[in-house]
């Protein structure tokens, strides 16, 4: 079933008018909330795929709904990151990002090949790199 950017709109629509009323008392998304959110886009892109969804464009729709979670739900907030709101581009990218990883470890063989790699290349190129020394006081 493919929808249109209406019904998509009208689709999304009354979970943005149930963040609206959170941003007033919002905190920054902790670290468990953002562990949430990157579990739900993981989803979202593996469902998307297994209904045929181009990879792309079912990765910019799961970011696009996590960032826009992030800006209405924390007002643009990740305490991980710091105090200073994010831009939506900076949410976006990280929200893209947090899909590739989490659709990686949830449904791999919906990723195509060359992502995967990219992927784990550089999940590997994290893990490996020395420590730098702790600096004596």
């Amino acid at each position: 079933m493919r929808l249109s950017r209406s019904q998509f709109g009208l689709l999304i629509l009354p979970l943005v008018l149930w963040i609206a009323p959170l941003s007033a008392q919002a905190a920054p998304a902790t670290e468990a909330e953002m562990n949430l959110y990157t579990r739900i886009a993981a989803l979202n892109v593996c469902i998307a795929r297994a209904a045929d969804t181009d990879f792309d464009k079912a990765v910019a729709i799961a970011g696009e709904t996590i960032a826009q979670v992030i800006q209405g739900g924390h007002q643009s907030q990740i305490a991980q990151v710091g105090t200073k709101p994010l831009s939506i581009e900076e949410l976006r990218r990280g929200s893209i990002n947090s899909a590739v990883l989490g659709a990686v470890e949830v449904c791999p063989n919906e990723v195509p090949a060359d992502v995967k790699a990219k992927v784990e290349e550089a999940v590997k190129g994290r893990t490996t790199q020395p420590k730098a020394p702790a600096k004596k006081p």
